[in-house]
């Protein structure tokens, strides 16, 4: 993608993934990895080892692996020495469910990856309920959580989030790191029919 003319940015690389993007990514370390690579910008195994906690063979193997599938990408503008440096090959990934409807296998790759951002998104807001109390009350009243029940129909759904994801995108593209007090804020989007538990 070009740059977005309004603001000078270079416009965020999206990918929808195929049933074999999804298969290979639905592994704990290869969805950090890429998250970390999206997150941190270009490194190389060794330092993604020492990041994630894991060893730098099974990094370089699994980076081979989401190499292969096209979701990260050699460096080679940073190559320097013996060391491959990667670099994300898109910022944002996407799919719809129903991509999957005639392939059971990526279609459980699908939905552990689902349950896996769910997970995160607990385990993101436990670490910021471990330490809110350290940070200023502009920060502790502005982060947060909330819901609201609506009765919509899924075309009326797909709008909705289509619109919402609008202004995240407008936000990144505004986004300034220099900015006083500015931090990575991290947005979590979800939208679920109501299901009533079973008994």
């Amino acid at each position: 993608m070009g740059n977005d003319e309004s603001t000078g940015r270079q416009a965020p690389r999206q990918v929808r993934l195929d049933p074999r993007q999804v298969r290979v990514l639905a592994h704990p370390l290869r969805l950090r990895l890429l998250g970390a690579l999206r997150v941190d910008g270009p490194a190389t195994a060794t330092g993604l080892a020492e990041q994630l906690g894991t060893n730098t063979g099974a990094t370089s193997y699994h980076l081979r692996q989401l190499a292969e599938a096209g979701l990260v990408v050699e460096a080679h503008d940073l190559a320097g020495g013996r060391q491959r440096w990667w670099r994300a090959a898109h910022d944002i990934s996407s799919w719809e469910p129903s991509d999957f409807d005639d392939d059971p296998d990526a279609r459980a790759a699908a939905e552990w990856i689902q349950a896996e951002q769910v997970r995160l998104v607990v385990e993101h807001s436990d670490r910021w309920f471990a330490v809110q109390q350290d940070f200023p009350p502009a920060w502790r009243d502005a982060a947060g959580m909330s819901d609201a029940l609506l009765h919509l129909g899924p075309e009326r759904l797909q709008a909705m989030e289509a619109e919402l994801w609008e202004v995240l995108m407008r936000y990144r593209d505004q986004s300034r790191p220099d900015e006083p007090d500015a931090r990575p804020v991290q947005v979590f989007l979800a939208a679920y029919p109501m299901i009533e538990p079973t008994r």
